[in-house]
C-alpha cells in the first residue's frame, strides 16, 4: 500500500528489511514488537508504524488491537484513542529517581556490563518493574510511569514512540545523550530531571 500511494517513499520494516532507505521520508515497520509478550498471551505488544523526513521521526504511532488502544504522537502533541474514548496524553512531573518509577523490558536482555549499570539506576528509584515492551513508553507518554531503560534495540523498536514520548512532553536520547533514534541502549523519561539524573548514573558505568 505505502509503494503504491507514495512510491518515491522508503521502507524500513523488521520483517521484510530495508527498501529505498535513503528516501527524504521513510516509514518505519515492526508488526509486533514485543514478540515474547505475544506469543506469552501479556497484552504489552503492539504494532509500530512511524514516518521520518531526512532520518527524524515526524509522525509515530503504537496500536494494541487487544486492548483497542492506539497511542499516537508527532513530537508536538500525542493522542490516545481506545475503548472510553480520545483523550491528549501528558508526561508527570517527577522531582527526582527516588521518586520514580521504572521500567524495561527485561536486564537478562542486556550484557553484563549494561545490566550492572542498569542496576546502578535501579537502586535509586522508588519502584522497578520488568516486561513492559512498547506498552511502557505509551504509560510513560500517559503519565502513568517515568522512566524506560533498553539495551540493544533496533531504529524500528524504538523510532514510532519517540514522537509519541515527545508529543506528550517526554524526552528520549541515547545513554550517551546522542539521539534515540539509532537504537542500542535508549533512556526516555517524562521529567528532565528524572532524566539528567538518570543520565548521570548511565555514563559513569
Amino acid at each position: 500500500m505505502i509503494k503504491r500511494s507514495f512510491p518515491e517513499h522508503g521502507i524500513i520494516g523488521e520483517e521484510f528489511g530495508n527498501d529505498r532507505a535513503d528516501s527524504e521520508y521513510v516509514w518505519v515497520l515492526d508488526p509486533i514488537d514485543g514478540t515474547k509478550s505475544f506469543i506469552a498471551g501479556m497484552p504489552v505488544w503492539g504494532t509500530l508504524i512511524a514516518l521520518t523526513r531526512m532520518g527524524e521521526p515526524v509522525i509515530g504511532t503504537m496500536h494494541q488491537p487487544f486492548t483497542r488502544e492506539t497511542f499516537s504522537g508527532d513530537g508536538g502533541a500525542a493522542l490516545y484513542k481506545g475503548p472510553n474514548g480520545k483523550r491528549d496524553l501528558r508526561v508527570r512531573p517527577c522531582g527526582s529517581l527516588s521518586e520514580a518509577t521504572l521500567f524495561t523490558t527485561s536486564p537478562m536482555l542486556m550484557n553484563e556490563a549494561d545490566r550492572e549499570t542498569f542496576r546502578s539506576v535501579e537502586k535509586e528509584v522508588r519502584l522497578s518493574r520488568y516486561g513492559g515492551d512498547c506498552y511502557a513508553y505509551c504509560m510513560l507518554a500517559a503519565g502513568h510511569i517515568d522512566l524506560v531503560i533498553e539495551t540493544e534495540l533496533k531504529p524500528y523498536d524504538i523510532i514510532p514512540l519517540i514522537p509519541i514520548v515527545t508529543g506528550a512532553g517526554g524526552i528520549a536520547t541515547s545513554w550517551d545523550g546522542g539521539p534515540a533514534a539509532l537504537g542500542g541502549r535508549v533512556i526516555v523519561s517524562g521529567d528532565p530531571r528524572v532524566h539528567e539524573a538518570a543520565l548521570k548514573l548511565l555514563q559513569k558505568g
